[in-house]
């Protein structure tokens, strides 16, 4: 697995582009990231210092984002690390919630681009709104089998 620990100036690039993308007050993180392809990690900083060339790594660190094209698409952790700070956050009712984590689209008209999904206290990840409908980005594997209303 090829990776890339991220330099100072790179990891705040990141950190500032999500503050601005989902209105957040400054964020601040005891973790380094590493980036995997388009997908960013946390590390612990200390990995810095462990000559990791010689390593067969399967996996690392905690999924945190993944940079797309027109944003950054916060995961489902990444939404809870995140989420107390944002601004940018579309609050779904319990059935709203059900079909969306289900996913099922959702009509909604609060604005366009990616969001932070919450219900109550809790967050459940980021979607986008295009053309006035909720996509949900929540893995298959992640997702509600059976859709009790």
């Amino acid at each position: 697995m090829h990776f890339d620990i991220l330099n100072k100036k790179d990891y705040t690039k990141i950190l500032e582009k999500i503050e601005k993308q989902f209105d957040t007050e400054k964020l601040v993180f005891e973790y380094g990231f590493i980036q995997i392809k388009d997908k960013i990690y946390l590390i612990s900083r200390d990995l810095a210092r462990i000559n990791y060339k010689d390593l067969r790594i399967n996996n690392i660190g905690l999924y945190f984002c993944t940079l797309e094209k027109d944003g950054i698409r916060m995961s489902i952790e990444g939404s809870q690390l995140i989420g107390n700070k944002a601004k940018k956050v579309l609050e779904l009712d319990n059935g709203e919630l059900k079909l969306w984590l289900s996913g099922i689209p959702i009509e909604n008209k609060k604005g366009s681009g990616y969001y932070l999904v919450k219900n109550g206290n809790d967050f459940y990840g980021c979607g986008k709104i295009k053309e006035n409908i909720l996509h949900n980005y929540v893995p298959k594997e992640r997702r509600i089998k059976e859709l009790i209303l």
